[in-house]
């Protein structure tokens, strides 16, 4: 919130059950906002069971600078179901706003309305919801659009952007379905300007337009079918899983359109063994699960590590163990991601942190995986996969295939796929080529590929030492640091989706005079160990926050570094807290006596 009328940063927050419309409205709400020119984070919660009913919130943060996270508080919330919305009115901050129905048309037991939890401190609008919507469209169905009306007319947000994402919204119905609800929105938005504001919700003018028409709203993982199509993906092999799904559906349609292959399997084992016979035969392959698919994975990305072939693998992590948390977050599969398999199988993982993130670590993934004649695994999670954000994507296309290099051996010499070189990665062959034949298997084998136990330590070192210089691959980002230079009391230590929340964590800190910074960690494996000792040297005291129960990165790094940290867990299945990671650092600064503090300043 700001009180500066030139900018805006706001989160609305409309809840309501299955069937209200709740992520529809949310959708245009956070489509509307980017196409004024606005940042926008978006992250929607729905529930596990396939049923018609169960909670849904959509939470929209809109701000005119650029920002990293979801707020813990809203400033506007919406409720379309009072059961639902009544245990969230406590998340609302002091001075915002409520919105909800007032014309009940049946009586409820005391307690059971919304307005009966509304906070002294909060400002309630409550208006005939119900009402309007019947008056324009002769349905209740369009009341999660008579809201956002309200809150455009409320605001003074403009009538025309939501009327054009309306129409983009329902393009495939009939036209009086687009009516309708143009009409259900306009109905909102006269009923939000009648009413006297008395929030402190401030809501600048809206940006340079082009700004955001330029600007694409995508999630995580739409932003990975984006990379990897922009890539040359080939052939595409999977298995539904929540929360990677959305990922094989896209691709689904957009492969065949463009000469690939797509094939929905039987399960994740079969995903994977397609995948790799793919690669094998020279196509850009690659396939996405969760943490339950890629447990089953584990021994065919053993083939892949023994057999270097390149090949890539999305993984969206969701609560475990087993079926767990299907529609729920957290960071649980490191461990699975890094260390999963038989034997020694190290690859290559990538954790980007944002949405625009998951679009180039997708975009580079294949020619990394080729580099290094390696599985790669991209672990991300619901959060990440399902959280949108406005990204303003690359017009030339910098991740097409380059031409590949066919092996050149010597008239009567045999060619050698699994060669010992200096630097540990040997001239790959396509099946079928011309004097280049050579045998693949998961026995441990010679350099002809022939199965050979004798060289297995020799065979060992050339496939971890290979991977050492990915940390340093071209254009890719594989740690960044953020904040302050130099000597500081806290150090923050993050990966994947919560990074973002660490981030807000440092700006909030740096406010309150705390000398602190925050590395973000990428590549999970190879681990970059040069920065990170570097960034333990810097820092008094190391805080890694994560959404799992055992610090599976805090085990990582501390195992890597051989230094301690402290641990911050959070695993209730929604994303890291803002004030909890606050909460930590001030603690940690505060420990640091005067001549510390002297010597990091």
């Amino acid at each position: 919130m700001t009180k500066d009328m030139n900018n805006t940063d706001i989160q609305i927050a409309i809840c309501g059950s299955a069937g209200d419309g709740t992520i529809a409205s949310g959708d245009i709400m956070k489509r509307a906002a980017a196409l004024m020119g606005y940042n926008v984070i978006a992250f929607d919660l729905y529930p596990p069971e396939i049923r018609g009913f169960g909670k849904c919130i959509s939470r929209i943060r809109i701000s005119s600078e650029q920002t990293y996270s979801l707020k813990r508080e809203s400033d506007i919330f919406i409720s379309l179901n009072d059961n639902h919305a009544i245990p969230h009115v406590g998340e609302v901050r002091d001075y915002g706003a409520v919105v909800f129905e007032d014309s009940l048309i049946a009586r409820v037991p005391e307690g059971r309305h919304i307005s009966a939890h509304i906070k002294p401190a909060q400002v309630p609008y409550a208006f005939s919801i119900r009402q309007i919507s019947e008056q324009a469209t002769n349905s209740a169905r369009s009341r999660n659009i008579v809201v956002l009306g309200f809150i455009a007319g409320l605001y003074d947000m403009p009538a025309r952007v939501f009327h054009r994402v309306i129409a983009a919204k329902f393009a495939t119905k009939p036209q009086i379905v687009i009516d309708d609800n143009t009409k259900a929105f306009d109905a909102g938005m006269r009923a939000g300007g009648a009413v006297f504001k008395l929030d402190d919700v401030a809501v600048g003018k809206p940006r340079d337009y082009s700004n955001g028409s330029d600007a694409v709203m995508m999630t995580g993982n739409e932003a990975i079918v984006r990379g990897f199509l922009e890539a040359g993906i080939g052939s595409y092999f999977g298995y539904p899983i929540t929360p990677a799904t959305s990922i094989m559906e896209r691709l689904a349609v957009e492969i065949p359109r463009r000469g690939g292959q797509f094939l929905q399997t039987e399960d994740e084992i079969a995903a994977i063994a397609a995948t790799i016979g793919a690669a094998y035969a020279g196509s850009r392959a690659a396939t996405a699960t969760s943490g339950p698919g890629l447990a089953l994975m584990s021994e065919m990305l053993g083939l892949g590590v023994m057999a270097e072939v390149p090949l890539v693998v999305v993984v969206s992590q969701r609560g475990g163990p087993s079926t767990g948390l299907p529609t729920k977050t957290e960071q649980s599969d490191l461990n699975l991601a890094v260390y999963g398999g038989s034997g020694d199988a190290r690859r290559i993982v990538l954790a980007p942190t944002n949405v625009e993130g998951c679009y180039r670590c997708a975009g580079m993934a294949f020619e990394i995986a080729e580099t290094y004649q390696t599985p790669v695994i991209l672990l991300i999670d619901l959060y990440l996969s399902n959280r949108y954000e406005t990204v303003i994507p690359s017009e030339e296309n910098t991740f097409a295939p380059k031409p590949r290099l066919r092996p050149e051996i010597a008239k009567g010499d045999i060619y050698k796929r699994f060669e010992l070189t200096y630097n540990h990665i040997s001239p790959r062959a396509l099946p079928g080529e011309e004097g280049l034949m050579h045998t693949i298997t998961g026995l441990e084998h010679n350099e002809q590929g022939r199965p050979n136990d004798a060289i297995h330590s020799v065979m060992s070192i050339k496939r971890h030492e290979k991977l050492n210089s990915a940390t340093r691959f071209p254009g890719l980002t594989v740690c960044k640091r953020f904040g302050d230079e130099g000597p500081v009391d806290v150090g923050i230590l993050g990966w994947g989706s919560t990074f973002g929340e660490i981030l807000e964590t440092m700006f909030e800190a740096q406010a309150e005079g705390i000398r602190c910074s925050a590395m973000k960690v990428v590549m999970l494996s190879p681990l970059p160990m040069d920065e990170i000792v570097a960034f333990f040297d810097d820092c008094r005291e190391i805080l890694v926050p994560e959404l799992n129960y055992e610090g599976q990165f805090a085990n990582l790094i501390s195992g890597a570094v051989g230094r301690p940290v402290t641990r911050l867990s959070h695993v209730t299945g929604s994303p890291m807290v803002i004030a909890e990671i606050l909460a930590e650092v001030r603690r940690l600064a505060g420990s640091a006596t005067p001549k510390q503090k002297a010597l990091g300043s």
